[in-house]
């Protein structure tokens, strides 16, 4: 067990509070630092987030600190993908071949407030919002200013750059020199409307599924919520032809959704407010060399490795980087062994589902809709319940288990590596069968 220590996380999101949660049980004395007001008594803003898809990784986070059963209690479960074609026509896909294996839509404001909580039960977690922060990393010290103008300075031994993809603890550790970091951005941007419940709370799509209409440059997507609503969001290209730009006006909002997404129009009677109050979000990735300073400052979640939000591994990745940072100052008394441990286990892993996510973008805008990726998905199945323990297809590895991305990776290129042997050493003894049929051998 390590000596207790005096931390700084800068960020109230989603992982700084898990993390405050974490460190608190362990003894340690926690501040957490917010810019934003305190969402349980503003009210969480809207417009700006994409629903969460809470899986094994951040099930197993939540557990930790006992938030589990409560969280799930109020999540939705998305037993699979619902397809929706130009027509109309709906196709659905299971996730799995467990039953009861599924996603859960979850609340982020909901779940973002429910974590606040719980790390302001423990009595060694203070909760600061509305602050603005100077950080110094060398010194692991921090000083802010409240809303009443007044000065506050904490020194620390460790500060926790828990701030998201924008995040000022990065952007302090790379002036200082001690690491680099770029944010790769795509061409494509996201808006969030909404689909409202039906007569009586009740959902006006089927509400086990994640929705997708794909239309290969661009795309929308639709998760259920506990009060029988759906929260969509449309990813399409910033510029260019289908685009937010070229998208804008009432009448070309309500043109373009009657021709490419003709089922939904009638579901949201909000539509063309939604879509030109809401602002359109950027959406790239944030590689790093590394994710921490010395023994002074560290790096979780988005802020070391955001990452596009199309294999729903944000959130549930910053969990997993929040119980393997707890997990690594537990087991060291020296801080530097505990970052570079951390380090070494946790930035494979943010690379590797940084292409993950790339690599699902193109399948989810444009190969869902194949009837041939559809028939592949089928034989992938097959093979999970032909070969339980020797084939499990890539989602299943990501979502349902909690075994490290990055030899997730690893095993993919392993297995394929010997499917493509297994192959040619069938198309050889195909070759010689044929050949001794003919009596050339």
């Amino acid at each position: 067990m390590s000596n207790e220590r005096r931390i700084t996380i800068i960020g109230g999101g989603l992982a700084g509070p898990l993390l405050a949660c974490l460190l608190a049980d362990d003894g340690h004395d926690v501040a957490v630092l917010e810019q934003r007001g305190d969402p349980r008594a503003a009210g969480y803003e809207g417009g700006r987030s994409i629903n969460l898809a809470l899986s094994a990784r951040g099930i197993e986070a939540l557990e930790r600190i006992e938030l589990k059963q409560q969280v799930l209690d109020e999540a939705v479960p998305m037993r699979g993908r619902m397809m929706h074609d130009r027509d109309g026509n709906r196709a659905f896909s299971p996730y799995s071949i467990i039953p009861g294996e599924a996603i859960n839509s979850v609340s982020r404001g909901g779940l973002n407030c429910t974590l606040l909580d719980a790390a302001e039960s423990r009595p060694n977690v203070q909760l600061h919002f509305g602050v603005d922060c100077s950080i110094d990393v060398e010194q692991a010290g921090v000083t802010w200013t409240n809303s009443d103008g007044t000065s506050v300075s904490r020194s620390a031994d460790l500060v926790v750059g828990a701030d998201g993809a924008g995040s000022a603890v990065r952007e302090a550790m790379c002036s200082h020199g001690s690491i680099k970091a770029r944010t790769d951005f795509i061409d494509s941007g996201y808006k969030e409307l909404s689909i409202p419940p039906g007569q009586g709370g009740s959902f006006q799509l089927e509400n086990d599924a994640l929705h997708i209409w794909p239309r290969e440059r661009y795309m929308m997507i639709a998760l259920p919520n506990a009060d029988g609503s759906f929260t969509c969001t449309c990813f399409w290209p910033l510029e260019g032809e289908a685009s937010f730009e070229e998208v804008s006006t009432a009448d070309s909002v309500m043109d373009f959704f009657q021709v490419h997404f003709p089922d939904a129009v009638p579901l949201m009677p909000d539509l063309v407010e939604e879509y030109q109050a809401n602002p359109v979000g950027p959406l790239g990735t944030v590689r790093c060399s590394s994710y921490h300073h010395d023994d002074t400052a560290v790096l979780v979640g988005d802020a070391a490795h955001a990452i596009v939000p199309f294999f729903g591994q944000g959130m549930n990745a910053a969990f997993q980087d929040c119980l393997r940072l707890a997990e690594a100052i537990r087991d060291h008394d020296d801080l530097s062994k505990a970052l570079v441990h951390y380090d070494r286990a946790q930035r494979p892993d943010g690379e590797a589902i940084a292409e993950f996510s790339l690599e699902n973008f193109i399948e989810m805008q444009d190969k869902t809709a194949s009837r041939l990726f559809r028939f592949k998905q089928r034989i992938r199945k097959r093979l999970n319940r032909m070969f339980p323990k020797f084939y499990v297809p890539r989602y299943n590895l990501v979502s349902f288990t909690t075994i490290p991305y990055s030899k997730i990776q690893k095993h993919l290129i392993v297995r394929q590596l010997a499917l493509v042997g297994v192959l040619l050493v069938l198309v050889v003894v195909v070759k010689l069968i044929i050949l001794r049929i003919r009596g050339t051998i």
